[in-house]
């Protein structure tokens, strides 16, 4: 309108237009009705033209009254608009103020009324002019360093703006310099010179009286609540911005005592801090008087109990009691660190419960007394045991906790730094503004061991930790005891002092294990009734007893009773490892094995304060490094032969590795490892290192320990579908390529200062070179051989063939040895077309082994088996024959179990070989144990609430040829130390192979083992109950219905309301007990962990999950809602119970969902389960179900949808670049998208709308206050879609919080909201 007439006559007219109104005293009606017709238009819009002209030629020049009473009314008529003229007032007056105090003073008031005024423009043209202008008038662009071109996002800024340049006023005119003028000052004017015009004191007077207005509309606007929200946005999109404004607010509260001018605004200040914090106390925007704000709040409506008992606290924390047990499962090694994974929890926890560091704390420390109790009397077996769960208490949750303490370290010095975290719950400047410095979280710390006293029940110690403990409290007893004594120093005390009466408990362990990670200093050994006062008397009299270590350290010599002693007895410091490390690589033959040995000892097993320490050094003493200026032929590990021979054979225990794999150091290991197979199975034995005889290892020795060693990492066993399965948390396939992917992105990760997901020691590995399967050319021949073998079966032989030939040279020393010891009984004589060439035809002695690289040796073995399987089959070959062929194989190369392995159960899973009869005349019998094992295991089955009908083999027990031979091949194994390496390959091989077959297979092999095992019965009986699950879809869903009423009580027997949940009853109290039949105390929680990750249709377990969440939340609401209303019988205290039963619904399915299938079945949950669920109608008995129990049954489902995700992912903000990031946002935007497009009426539900309008709001509720970043991924269409479902719900709050989370891209949908903010 104004290019149409002129610019320079539309301002010619306005002025004149302005003069005349002037002179005629007019109102400011006719003012706004004569400056109208100035602009010609038919539109009511503002005007930026008009503002610009007025503000630009006017407003010194013609300082009247009358022109600010005009402004005030072409505000509230909309002719200009107040975002635009008020931008310029800014602008213009503010580094004016003192030479015009009279325009400033009525700009105040003007701001006062109409700063928070925000109206959105229909035209384009006129949004883009008042965009730009007020950009430019404010220089936002070059303030804050962004392209605004959106009308709310310049309102925004406009806002922040005026708050911090009028609060810059104030530093100035009170004299202060401004503390953010070393950071970034918001306003870049100079102020003007005052003009000497008029009464000087008056108008210092004014000025003076100026400050104390501005404070005041400050004040006034920051207690809006509009403001709030405002503010807020700049917040969480820049909050190293708003971390300047508080830093001004606080220099000025600090000083406000200072000067007396500032007396007198005392109480201003104090009130415009408290309201600027209001922006951080992000929890109180929900409307916590409606249901859905309550039920979201869940730390108002959290149970007494929950917080004052060890069972209801337990009840809140379930998914550290369930993470800690899964982990103990010995035939899973994860890659992941432990310590990772629990740091990550241990934040998603404390958050989602909205508890405080102490109770997080205290909750991690039950759950990981009540794992160790839960061995007090373990089963013999191949599991781990105690040696791992303490592990898990005194090593893992410590260092998880340290972990934890070093983020919260970095985010404070961000914070320090003004450099805050998007995403993050809780933001805030320094100690004053809500920040919580480290100090107070490691006073939560110990606050939460010095609780740990009331818990005795946790507290004693298992029979072989006795003597830790003791030792634990004897010195503390003597730290005081010296100290009491004398200042002058401190005498260290031995880790040997023999108190046997010390009273040591398990509590005694844990402040050890902190004070030696530096949680936590020796002042806790004066804590109230930590030492009781006969032990420090005693201490004072008792001797010192010198260690084994201090006498290592001193020089000893390493003979054999040292290194006894130094092997059963921990290290205590970094030191005493680091000189052992140096012996293993520089001392003589006998110190090197001596020092590996000693490495892998109890140092690794038990030494909890300095175990990663230890495991680093195991992890780099299996990669020797090369001398320097070494140029031999040879390969330098062969001259470490002894040492690594040692060093394998004792890490190859199942503690050990478990260990090992509970400190994330699997991809390491695994990198260390494949260099050893590559040499040592590269190596022709010569005639002095060729057989397994002898005291030194052999080369077929150091190799088939190290292979088998890899073997175990890999699992190489299961089919590529049951490695996805079970390693679902990881989301792919776990092969060797994958472990050394991994192993080298950490190396990369670690050397880009990123996190790495070891520990902190990283840089001690020897090799920051990427490693992979192409640098090891045998290795990788073999592992090709091998999937090929699984997937078809060997060829026929051939003497033509190289690798054929070995294969006829392998049969000829079978079979020569066979021969000439008469064993092979008439039908088992071999023939020259029988299996292969004659013996007598190679012109070999019979006892000469073929003298070849054990790869070579390898790649022929497949070819054996498939011709003396063959020969057994057509009765050429007997079955004690066989078994006693593969036997001499192995005992020749241990490592050809590998080949057997793999043969054996690809035969199995083809199915093409007929059984054969267990008679015990050709094969093995189990008769003799086989009833009790079937009783035994139906007796289990029942205890833990599964009743399935199990077919019985019978008297006629058979079983697939391969696996015949198989188990009887296993079961000739000696139960020694010496073998342990082959067991921890055979068991998992065997129970996977037999796992596939047919129900009665599994009995039949258990039968045979406990003949073989008397000790392991309790272990095999159990090992046999996990595989009734596999496929039985009837079994899986009785044993999940007993999970949850394990946990949550029986849904027709006791009221689920007044009983408390329980992890004993879910996971047991101890794994197994010396009863009639000993393992009917294992409880289905437990049973379920062990189980579930051998499900192959996770699907249904996902389905049958979500269901029993359902049916548990709406009985545990439906018993305190009356039968004639909806509403509940008793308020609050009863909405309390009944939606804390419902959260514990819900954290029993997320933590059972994600256990059994990780990120596969997480997905899934997002994708298609909770939507199908909501889709589906379901059948309901007429007037049995409130509206009540309908809200928590979808309060239920959305808890366990979040914390399934936050279990995954995480509740904090990732790097947009990483895959955890891309992943997240994928699968939060696609479930957001479906819940979008259901709001907007394109999708028909079939679920009540009570739960469906219950499980939206509680979703982004929970979403927005426990996991805003999360948020961030969601495009803002669906963002809106949500916000207009939830404000036609009346949940106007809620969807401001969540557009207000939705980044920048939604400020202008947040500042359409602002109308329902009252």
């Amino acid at each position: 309108m104004v290019m149409e007439m002129g610019e320079e006559s539309f301002q010619q007219r306005v002025i004149e237009t302005v003069k005349r109104c002037q002179q005629r005293q007019d109102g400011p009606l006719i003012w706004a009705m004569e400056i109208g017709n100035c602009l010609n238009s038919g539109k009511v819009e503002p005007s930026p033209e008009l503002g610009e002209v007025l503000v630009s030629y006017l407003c010194f020049q013609n300082n009247h009254p009358s022109l600010w009473k005009f402004f005030d009314y072409a505000l509230s008529s909309r002719l200009l608009s107040p975002l635009h003229l008020l931008s310029l007032l800014t602008a213009k007056l503010v580094p004016h103020r003192r030479s015009q105090p009279q325009a400033f003073r009525l700009y105040l008031e003007l701001l006062n009324r109409h700063a928070l005024s925000f109206h959105d423009v229909t035209s384009d043209s006129c949004k883009h002019k008042i965009i730009e202008s007020v950009s430019v008038s404010l220089e936002l662009s070059q303030t804050y360093n962004v392209g605004v071109v959106e009308l709310g996002h310049v309102f925004v800024l406009f806002f922040f703006t005026v708050i911090v340049r009028l609060i810059d006023s104030l530093f100035e005119d009170w004299g202060f310099p401004n503390p953010s003028a070393g950071v970034e000052s918001v306003e870049h004017h100079s102020i003007m010179e005052i003009d000497s015009v008029g009464n000087e004191q008056h108008l210092v007077q004014m000025r003076m009286k100026n400050s104390l207005i501005a404070l005041q509309v400050l004040n006034k606007l920051a207690e809006s609540g509009k403001a709030v929200v405002l503010l807020r946005l700049v917040h969480f999109n820049m909050p190293e911005k708003f971390n300047c404004l508080l830093q001004r607010l606080q220099f000025l509260e600090a000083n406000k005592l200072a000067s007396s001018k500032l007396k007198s605004a005392n109480q201003l200040l104090a009130t415009l801090c408290s309201n600027v914090q209001k922006v951080l106390g992000y929890d109180n925007r929900l409307n916590k008087h409606r249901l859905i704000g309550m039920l979201v709040d869940t730390k108002s409506l959290r149970p007494t109990s929950c917080c004052n008992s060890e069972s209801g606290l337990s009840a809140c924390w379930l998914p550290f009691d369930i993470y800690m047990e899964n982990a103990m499962d010995g035939r899973q090694l994860p890659v992941r660190s432990a310590i990772v994974i629990l740091s990550e929890t241990i934040n998603t926890l404390r958050v989602l419960n909205r508890a405080s560091w102490q109770e997080t704390f205290l909750a991690l420390w039950l759950s990981a007394l009540r794992l160790v109790q839960r061995e007090r009397d373990p089963p013999e077996g191949p599991v781990p045991h105690l040696e791992a769960r303490l592990c898990m208490l005194l090593s893992i949750v410590p260092l998880a906790i340290a972990d934890v303490l070093a983020e919260e370290s970095k985010l404070q010095f961000s914070k320090v730094k003004g450099v805050a975290t998007p995403g993050c719950t809780e933001t805030g400047f320094g100690r004053g503004l809500g920040g919580q410095c480290l100090a107070s979280i490691k006073e939560e710390l110990i606050s939460s061991l010095q609780v740990l006293e009331n818990f005795t029940g946790l507290l004693c110690p298992p029979a072989s930790a006795v003597g830790e403990a003791n030792n634990a409290a004897a010195k503390a007893a003597r730290f005081i005891s010296i100290s009491q004594i004398t200042t002058d120093g401190l005498v260290s005390n031995s880790p040997g002092d023999p108190f046997l009466n010390s009273g040591g408990n398990m509590r005694h362990l844990i402040v050890e294990a902190c004070i030696a990670r530096n949680l936590i200093d020796t002042s806790a050994y004066f804590w109230h009734g930590y030492v009781p006062a006969s032990v420090i008397a005693l201490s004072e009299l008792s001797p010192v007893q010198k260690s084994p270590w201090s006498m290592f350290m001193e020089g000893a010599p390493l003979n054999g009773s040292l290194t006894a002693l130094l092997f059963s007895t921990p290290a205590s410091s970094l030191a005493e490892i680091e000189k052992l490390y140096h012996i293993a690589l520089n001392g003589s033959v006998e110190e090197r094995s001596a020092a590996a040995k000693i490495l892998c000892g109890a140092s690794l097993t038990r030494g909890w304060n300095i175990q990663e320490e230890v495991v680093c050094f195991l992890v780099k003493i299996l990669s020797p490094p090369v001398p320097p200026g070494y140029t031999g032929p040879r390969s330098h590990l062969i001259d470490h032969m002894s040492m690594l021979s040692a060093i394998l054979f004792e890490v190859s225990t199942i503690d050990t590795i478990h260990i090992l794999s509970m400190h994330g150091v699997i991809p390491e290991v695994a990198a260390a490892v494949m260099p050893l197979c590559e040499v040592f199975g590269s190596l022709v034995p010569t005639s002095s290192n060729k057989s397994n005889s002898g005291d030194g290892p052999s080369f077929y020795t150091v190799f088939s320990s190290a292979f088998l060693f890899l073997l175990r990492l890999w699992k190489f066993y299961r089919p590529p579908l049951e490695q996805s399965i079970t390693d679902g948390a990881m989301g792919v396939e776990l092969n060797l390529e994958y472990l050394l992917l991994l192993r080298n992105y950490r190396i990369a990760s670690h050397y880009s200062a990123s996190q790495n997901e070891i520990n902190s020691n990283l840089d001690q590995q020897v090799s920051d070179k990427p490693i992979y399967l192409d640098h090891f050319p045998k290795l990788r021949a073999w592992y090709c051989q091998n999937k090929s073998c699984i997937a078809s079966a060997p060829s026929g032989l051939s003497t033509s063939n190289p690798v054929h030939q070995v294969a006829n040279k392998i049969l000829s020393m079978i079979y020569s040895k066979m021969t000439k010891s008469g064993a092979s009984s008439g039908n088992s004589t071999p023939s020259t077309t029988s299996v292969s060439e004659s013996p007598a035809s190679t012109g070999e002695d019979v006892y000469q082994r073929p003298i070849l690289p054990a790869w070579e040796l390898l790649e022929a073995i497949p070819f054996v088996l498939e011709a003396v399987l063959t020969a057994c089959a057509y009765g050429r070959l007997s079955s004690r024959d066989l078994t006693t062929g593969l036997r001499d194989l192995v005992d020749f190369l241990p490592a050809s179990l590998a080949a057997i392995i793999s043969y054996f159960s690809a035969e199995v899973t083809r199915g093409i070989w007929k059984p054969v009869p267990m008679n015990g005349i050709d094969w093995p019998s189990p008769a003799a144990n086989l009833p009790s094992i079937e009783s035994e295991l139906k007796a289990i089955l029942a205890a833990a609430g599964v009743n399935v009908p199990l077919c019985s083999c019978g008297i006629f027990a058979m079983l697939p040829l391969p696996l015949a031979a198989f188990v009887s091949l296993t079961i000739t194994f000696k139960l020694s130390k010496s073998l342990e390496y082959l067991h921890g390959v055979v068991g998992p091989a065997l129970e996977n192979c037999a796992s596939g077959c047919p129900w009665p297979i599994i009995p039949i092999i258990g039968s045979l083992w406990a003949q073989k095992a008397r000790g392991w019965h309790e272990f095999i009986v159990v090992s046999c109950s996990r595989t009734v699950f596999i496929r039985n879809k009837e079994a899986v869903v009785q044993l999940l219905r007993s999970c949850f009423t394990s946990f949550l009580g029986s849904l027709h027997v006791s009221p689920l309301l007044t009983n408390q949940s329980s992890v004993d009853n879910l996971l047991g109290c101890i794994v197994s007990a010396h009863t009639v039949c000993p393992a009917m105390s294992i409880a289905p929680g437990f049973l379920y962990l062990r189980s579930c990750r051998t499900i192959h249709d996770v699907e249904h377990i996902s389905d049958v999950i979500v269901g029993l969440v359902a049916e548990y939340a709406q009985e545990a609401a439906g018993r305190w809602a009356s039968s004639d209303s909806h509403r509940l019988k008793s308020s609050r205290a009863s909405l309390s119970l009944a939606s804390s039963k419902a959260r514990e619904v819900g954290t029993l399915g997320a933590s059972l969902l994600f256990h059994t299938g990780g990120l596969h079945m997480v997905q899934e949950l997002y994708r298609e389960t909770i939507p199908t669920w909501l889709l589906s109608s379901r059948e309901e008995k007429a007037g049995k179900v409130s509206a009540v129990a309908r809200i928590m049954e979808g309060y239920a489902m959305a808890y366990m949808l979040v914390l399934s995700g936050s279990l995954m992912w995480g509740v904090g903000a990732t790097t947009k670049e990483s895959c955890t990031f891309s992943r997240r946002a994928l699968i939060i935007r696609k479930h957001l998208e479906f819940l979008g497009r259901v709001l907007d009426g394109n999708i028909s539900l079939g679920c009540h709308p009570a739960t469906w309008k219950a499980y939206v709001s509680c979703l982004v509720g929970m979403i927005v206050s426990c996991a805003p970043a999360w948020v961030e991924a969601v495009q803002v269409e669906t963002l809106k879609k949500l916000a207009n479902g939830l404000k036609g719900w009346h949940e106007c709050e809620l969807a401001l919080s969540l557009l207000e989370r939705g980044g920048i891209e939604s400020i202008g949908c947040v500042i359409e909201m602002l109308d329902v903010i009252n």
